[in-house]
């Protein structure tokens, strides 16, 4: 069995394969191709099969994340999208929720709808919310609109009926009179992309997934295109934002899944290797050449969230983004990369970010004909890189290119030295980073002290440590091949698929039978989804209720044991749910009645992954191969750093600080005062001084 896990990312797409006959790892990284995402997965399969002398024929099952589908939201290059909806409702995804996420912004913007007003058509009907039909589908008025609507030009057509989450019969009806008017024009249903209530969130996710689909669509055609004319005939799975992942087909069928699979991957990998290592709470920290993430892991699980924004109009600001009713790793990302852009501002400060250099042309020291002077110009210019051994020596770098960026930029303009300009950058964006991981916290009700960090990506071990002391975390883990573990978590990732059923009660009312009845319902939908080559004997689920206090108007999701059935599972939800709440806010209301909005099903169903060797066993001692004059953030001064290279550092065996740590993919900055050793599993421990 052979198994390769593939992730593009704004900068670099990773590679990971495993053979899970042998153990044997093998990892590659490849700058990404914007103008064609599947040049780079292309490229990467013919190196990695050439290694083995063999074909692509050989590989079992990929793994693939993309950046794809938010890419086309962000930048506005979806299909033309039109919306079928109930009379009267029209306007859901202009009003949203009435609510101004600035009050004191007199120049407030919101996010232009994925579908203009004039692609918005209504048709004659009424469902009730008890699912009982209050006027029947007007046929006639359907036929008219999706005629006017593919005369307009448009590609995908997305129909979200009122209280269709109930009884999405007319939803249904409709998509049958497209497909005799139009066969090949996708449509997506609110009933199937989010059967949930609340109109606005179900009619945005399903626009989305409309304005998404027929670029994904083009986009997984190609991409099996290129791997079949390779020689695979193996299995593709596309890993989903929930932290899970499904069959192509999902994918196609539903883009709005995988918007965020990149950065969920990620932090999959980061819970992987916490778990090996026994830490029971890290903050996961992906930095790679175009963002940076973070993400609080809880005893080797990612926490999710069902509450999520793309394309927010103000960064870290809530309401300010499309919203995506949809299960993702809850996780925090921010315009921090290898390749943010640094500039000064028309105050006289230094800025980093959000805008990135991407790929091309990437940050000065690529040598592309980037000028721009970006973090990882920088973090050259400080000596934390090695100019001759960048990706394994597979790509040389530019120093002097960095030094003229950064000193025609911001250092002479500013009157300050270079090397002044470099730090400057390096602190700032890790100032960014740690403002933005206190915020994360302490929404989650946690305090970053309590927590160790994961890093990883290829620039995150270059920071994290100056990152952990800035937050006061005192142990960095920097897992085997750090560079690339996002493509290493998707291979470990497990089969997943959500499913949720909106049934607004009083938990008074809530019977075991109901709660049965339900539950049920949502796993005949899962074996349905998942794909066919899954056992279904090895699928375990996770159920989770939507609740609030009645008269509130925002509910939070509560794990629950509903396996337990009967009275004892119904009580336990009250429990489970003031413990949740009690965490949250600190207080709970006793005797107030509760409320569920929605109930919640996760299927899963792990995939065997062969235990990988993450150490050399042929390694003797410490690593240690010279030194090299780099500044360093704890004494605030240059000096000496011993070199170590990491395949070469005998598992146990400690070493201090000031030093550097370099693999192919990526080189972890150990300050002075610091100690470090590799664990039995291969990943680099790294103790703080206080």
């Amino acid at each position: 069995m052979i198994t390769i896990g593939s992730d593009i990312g704004g900068t670099f797409t990773d590679f990971v394969e495993i053979d899970e006959t042998s153990g044997r790892f093998e990892v590659y990284k490849t700058l990404t191709t914007p103008d064609d995402p599947s040049r780079a997965v292309d490229e990467g399969v013919a190196e990695l099969t050439s290694r083995q002398n063999r074909t692509a024929r050989a590989i079992d099952v990929m793994v693939h994340g993309t950046t794809l589908v938010i890419n086309a939201v962000i930048e506005r290059k979806g299909a033309v999208t039109g919306l079928i909806t109930t009379r009267g409702f029209r306007d859901v995804l202009e009003i949203g929720r009435e609510k101004r996420f600035d009050a004191y912004d007199l120049q407030i913007e919101f996010p232009a709808p994925l579908v203009p007003r004039h692609l918005r058509l209504e048709v004659d009907e009424r469902m009730h919310a008890s699912g009982k039909v209050l006027t029947a589908l007007d046929e006639a008025s359907v036929r008219t609109a999706v005629r006017n609507l593919l005369e307009q030009g448009c590609e995908s057509i997305a129909v979200c009926l009122i209280n269709a989450y109930i009884n999405p019969a007319h939803e249904q009806r409709i998509r049958d009179i497209i497909r005799e008017i139009a066969p090949d024009c996708p449509v997506s249903l609110s009933s199937e992309v989010l059967p949930e209530m609340k109109e606005y969130e179900r009619a945005s996710t399903t626009t989305l997934n409309a304005y998404a689909k027929p670029v994904a669509s083009r986009y997984l055609t190609r991409l099996q295109q290129r791997l079949e004319g390779a020689g695979f005939g193996g299995e593709l799975l596309l890993m989903q934002s929930s932290g899970g992942i499904n069959s192509v087909g999902f994918a196609r069928e539903f883009p709005v899944q995988i918007i965020e699979s990149g950065p969920a991957a990620g932090t999959l990998g980061a819970a992987h290797f916490a778990r090996l290592a026994n830490l029971d709470k890290v903050l996961a920290f992906d930095m790679g050449g175009t963002t940076a993430k973070l993400a609080l892991v809880e005893d080797g699980r990612a926490i999710r969230t069902n509450d999520f924004e793309v394309a927010h109009m103000h960064r870290f600001k809530p309401g300010s983004g499309i919203p995506v009713r949809i299960s993702v790793v809850d996780l925090i990302e921010i315009g921090a990369g290898g390749g943010s852009i640094a500039h000064r501002t028309p105050v006289g400060t230094i800025q980093v970010g959000p805008q990135s250099s991407s790929a091309v042309p990437g940050p000065a020291c690529y040598g592309q004909g980037g000028t721009d002077p970006t973090v990882s110009d920088a973090d050259l210019m400080l000596g934390y890189l090695d100019a001759e051994h960048f990706l394994g020596g597979r790509m040389k770098l530019d120093a002097a290119a960095s030094g003229t960026a950064i000193e025609m930029t911001l250092a002479a303009p500013l009157g300050i030295t270079a090397d002044e300009a470099a730090y400057g950058i390096y602190a700032i964006v890790n100032e960014n980073m740690a403002s933005a991981a206190k915020a994360y916290m302490s929404e989650k009700g946690e305090n970053p002290r309590s927590c160790a960090l994961v890093a990883f990506g290829g620039a995150g071990p270059v920071h994290a440590c100056d990152l952990a002391a800035r937050l006061g975390v005192r142990t960095v883990l920097i897992p085997p091949r750090a560079g690339v573990a996002a493509a290493f978590g998707m291979i470990v990732a497990p089969v997943t698929y959500d499913a949720v059923r909106s049934r607004r009660m009083l938990l008074d009312t809530l019977t075991p039978q109901v709660l049965d009845d339900v539950y049920q319902e949502m796993k005949d939908e899962c074996a349905r989804r998942l794909p066919a080559t899954i056992d279904r004997d090895q699928v375990s689920y996770e159920c989770s209720v939507d609740m609030r206090y009645l008269g509130q108007g925002y509910d939070i999701n509560t794990l629950i044991d509903a396996d337990g059935g009967g009275m004892s599972a119904v009580a336990a939800i009250q429990t489970a749910f003031e413990r949740a709440y009690g965490k949250l806010y600190g207080r709970v209301f006793a005797g107030q009645p509760l409320e569920i909005m929605s109930f919640r099903l996760s299927a899963s169903a792990s995939r065997h992954v062969a235990d990988v060797a993450g150490t050399n066993p042929a390694a003797r001692g410490d690593g240690k191969r010279g030194s090299r004059r780099a500044f360093c953030p704890a004494l605030h001064a240059w000096t000496e750093f011993a070199i170590h290279r990491r395949d070469q550092i005998e598992p146990g065996v400690a070493f201090s600080g000031p030093a550097i740590v370099e693999e192919n993919e990526s080189t972890t900055v150990i300050p002075s005062g610091a100690r470090a050793r590799i664990d039995e599993h291969g990943s680099l421990i790294v103790s703080l001084s206080a």
